[in-house]
């Protein structure tokens, strides 16, 4: 049976999940990059990308669930890219690259139409105007039975638990403070109020939070 996961969210110890200002230059907003510096070292983020070397243990082990029986991806298209409003310029392919380690079906939601990508690895942007229920549709199909991760920004998430989509969401909390950027959770309370929080496992660079829907 098909899940939807929100796996290795990192946010600071404040709660952000990107930094201000974000742009081309600058993705992950100002100092957003720090959050992201745990997942960066590990063997599986690595190879994800095909590159080598890369730390083992218990980041390492977050990172490659991360990526296994993963059959679609959804995001926000803050994700995908810096581009507002109409689409300009279809040069823009993603943050990741000519060969995209997902190596299956994308979902990028949007209010403005664009082609299908094929980025002949077996990852495809597909662009989904009509909302989150048809994008949680048409993944649900692409999966065939594996599961579907759902990928930032912070309001795509939000948006997800607010329809109690997510099974799971699994937080990196890491010892950094932004001050200012993108919430992940604006009342925990609330928001959380479906989910049994699980025991957390510290590592040596975050603290790993997981959320299960009950």
């Amino acid at each position: 049976m098909t899940k939807f996961l929100a796996l290795n969210i990192s946010v600071s110890e404040d709660g952000f999940m990107a930094g201000p200002n974000q742009s081309e230059e600058s993705p992950l907003g100002e100092r957003g990059e720090l959050l992201h510096s745990w997942a960066f070292a590990t063997h599986s983020f690595k190879e994800w990308h095909g590159e080598s070397g890369g730390s083992k243990g218990i980041d390492d082990e977050y990172i490659r669930r991360g990526f296994t029986n993963i059959g679609a991806t959804i995001m926000g298209r803050n994700m995908f890219g810096p581009v507002r409003g109409d689409w300009l310029n279809e040069d823009w392919t993603g943050w990741w690259g000519p060969k995209p380690g997902y190596k299956h079906q994308v979902f990028i939601l949007t209010h403005y139409p664009r082609k299908r990508i094929d980025m002949g690895n077996g990852t495809v942007f597909l662009f989904v105007t009509e909302g989150i229920d048809r994008a949680v549709e048409l993944s649900r199909e692409a999966a065939n039975g594996q599961d579907v991760r759902i990928g930032g920004g912070a309001q795509s998430i939000q948006q997800f638990m607010e329809r109690g989509i997510l099974d799971e969401i699994h937080v990196a909390q890491v010892p950094v403070t932004l001050g200012s950027g993108e919430k992940l959770f604006k009342n925990k309370s609330v928001e959380l109020k479906n989910y049994t929080a699980m025991p957390p496992i510290i590592s040596d660079s975050v603290l790993h939070q997981t959320y299960l829907r009950t």
